[in-house]
């Protein structure tokens, strides 16, 4: 059952769904000592790797300022005989949540052949120098880099990043856009990926039959977080924009595609932003919304665990703590965020008042723990029963004074408001959509899930 969230965690999971930041660009070119060729110049002897990188930012622009705060990587391998500004329809998508995206140059022609090693291990030289661009004092990206890098990429590019991500801890998780077997073997590097994936597949795809390329990738991965999501109807070039190479490609190959490129195109965002917001940005409702709810037009196949253990909170005098086990902790009070509070246990003073909750993150998924409050002259903790609903749900906890409530979606617009008191502290929920929702009540709010 979805546990209730505070204020705090609601501004912060609506802020990044809903932020809007522009989009900057800037090129570098990375060089690797131990080994030649590549593409670019200006970095010293050994292989060219020049990088064409988006990041968020407040003004839209080449070497622009990027935006405050610390910023997942993605790095991006294209496919065979595509170049990276063929994915612009992804940055343009994906850089405005507050991700940046690093697009290797290498390996894009017809003649000589592309080396699918190389490519592999270009990818995680990216994936080492964006971290250690985030520690150049002198750099676009000081401080800017946050600690999650992820392996991503379409056809050869996606084959190329699962031999990335086989060899280099630097990636914590593999989203794979019809990805292509390679030489050497990416289906043989999968069994080494330890780290969430996702790989998405056209049903329809001729170019890299799913039979024959991504699901045998899948299948060899033996972690035990792995997704894989048929976009049924879909090709294999409708990942990216339209590409002459890449088209021809599948005009000779692929037959019975029924979904228009941009029709693909939001099929796959759908399921990407909520997975990578989990993963990369470490938010509890990304991975909630991506186990929990389906998108009509996928099949979606996950060994992801659908659930996280529910957290409790108990009270010993002036001790807080829970004996749920979680890879980390951290305590609220009134829906503020308790500075060092990170421990499973807190202590309070001995005649406390407000209300506390704790937040912890497992492997998959986060939850908050019930609400643990000494009232005092405060008003009680309210909560909020049935959840999920189907009609109407009950706040507990109201008393005879009127409070009024709204109700957000997850773009953070009201789609309903009215007023409570404890004689009438229902809400009726049957003009909504099923669906998920943010109540916002008495400057606290409660995550609904709506199921009629």
């Amino acid at each position: 059952m979805q546990k209730l969230l505070l204020l705090l965690f609601l501004t912060q999971y609506l802020t990044l769904l809903g932020q809007n930041h522009s989009v900057g660009h800037t090129t570098l070119t990375f060089n690797d000592p131990n080994r030649t060729g590549g593409f670019g110049s200006g970095a010293g002897p050994g292989r060219q790797i020049q990088t064409e990188i988006y990041y968020p930012t407040t003004t839209a622009g080449e070497n622009v300022a990027v935006a405050d705060g610390q910023w997942p990587v993605i790095v991006f391998g294209h496919g065979f005989a595509m170049n990276w500004d063929a994915y612009s329809n992804i940055w343009s998508a994906l850089v405005p949540y507050g991700y940046i995206m690093a697009f290797p140059r290498t390996e894009s022609g017809l003649f000589p052949t592309p080396s699918h090693g190389d490519f592999g291990q270009d990818i995680a030289l990216i994936a080492q120098k964006m971290t250690e661009a985030g520690q150049n004092s002198t750099g676009i990206f000081y401080s800017k880099i946050s600690a999650y890098t992820c392996a991503m990429g379409h056809s050869m590019g996606g084959g190329a990043a699962v031999l990335a991500a086989s060899q280099s801890p630097q990636f914590d998780c593999y989203l794979g856009l019809a990805p292509a077997e390679t030489n050497p073997s990416a289906i043989a590097a999968a069994a080494n990926l330890q780290i969430p994936t996702l790989i998405l597949s056209g049903s329809n795809d001729g170019v890299t039959p799913p039979s024959q390329h991504h699901l045998p990738i899948y299948n060899a991965i033996s972690y035990e977080c792995k997704s894989f999501a048929n976009l049924i109807g879909g090709g294999h070039c409708y990942f990216a924009n339209s590409n002459f190479n890449c088209d021809f490609g599948e005009s000779t190959s692929s037959t019975g595609i029924s979904l228009s490129r941009s029709e693909q195109q939001s099929l796959m965002y759908q399921q990407i932003i909520p997975w990578l917001s989990y993963f990369l940005g470490q938010n509890c409702e990304g991975y909630t919304s991506f186990v929990e709810y389906s998108v009509n037009g996928i099949t979606l196949t996950s060994t992801c665990p659908n659930s996280v253990p529910d957290v409790t909170i108990t009270q010993n005098n002036n001790f807080l703590s829970t004996t749920t086990q979680g890879l980390s902790y951290q305590w609220y009070l009134n829906g503020e965020l308790i500075p060092g509070a990170t421990n499973d246990s807190l202590q309070v003073a001995d005649n406390f008042s407000g209300v506390y909750q704790l937040l912890v993150y497992f492997d998959y998924g986060c939850d908050f723990s019930n609400n643990l409050a000494q009232v005092d002259e405060f008003q009680p903790a309210l909560s909020i029963f049935p959840n999920p609903a189907q009609d109407f749900i009950e706040i507990r906890g109201l008393t005879m004074d009127d409070f009024s409530y709204a109700i957000l979606n997850l773009q953070g617009q009201c789609v309903q408001a009215g007023n409570l008191s404890g004689e009438d502290p229902t809400i009726l929920l049957n003009q909504l959509p099923k669906g998920s929702y943010f109540l916002q009540i008495n400057d606290m709010s409660f995550k609904v899930l709506i199921g009629h």
